[in-house]
């Protein structure tokens, strides 16, 4: 694998990095953008199949980076695109969380905490919505979006495992019928 195509990863994911307010939901649909519509260097649907993968796992969804770093450049890729996804917001945070605890209470702290919660909401919606139009083969795949969608939305008061177990149930039954 050549270096610039390590170093292209690098420039795609760590400016995403420090725009995952939310979690890594909120840089799907830039995420589909620079991967499978400007670089090619995935499908659509190998985004969806990594995608599904990445939430199968346990640990945290930026692992999904990670995956794509992988499918694009093989180990290196994975590791550079690991380090970009965790290293630029984790040092932001750090920075940021020593200002930001010795200014809690105050009226501009409040009123940005405040202003960011549309913000992750927005990049949230963004994702799903880039997540249905890639699935748009079937009534199925966008039923299995929506409902989680919702049910995250929601959160109604379901023990996790059950949720787990449901929600693989349901992305096992869009995979064996589409």
């Amino acid at each position: 694998m050549n270096a610039d195509t390590l170093i292209r990863i690098f420039t795609i994911i760590a400016p995403l990095s420090l725009a995952s307010f939310g979690g890594a939901s909120s840089i799907y649909a830039p995420m589909q953008h620079e991967v499978v519509d400007i670089e090619k260097w995935i499908t659509a649907r190998e985004f969806l199949d990594l995608f599904a993968i990445s939430r199968a796992m346990p640990g945290p969804g930026s692992l999904f980076c990670t995956l794509v770093g992988w499918q694009v450049a093989g180990l290196a890729g994975a590791i550079i695109a690991s380090i970009a996804i965790y290293l630029p917001s984790s040092l932001v945070v750090y920075g940021v969380g020593h200002v930001w605890s010795r200014h809690r209470g105050k009226r501009w702290h409040n009123a940005l905490e405040k202003g960011l919660n549309p913000l992750g909401a927005g990049l949230l919606f963004a994702g799903v919505v880039t997540l249905a139009k890639l699935a748009s083969d079937g009534f199925l795949p966008i039923a299995i979006i929506g409902v989680v969608c919702a049910l995250n939305v929601w959160k109604p008061k379901i023990h996790p495992v059950i949720f787990l177990i449901s929600g693989g149930a349901l992305c096992y039954g869009a995979y064996a019928f589409a």
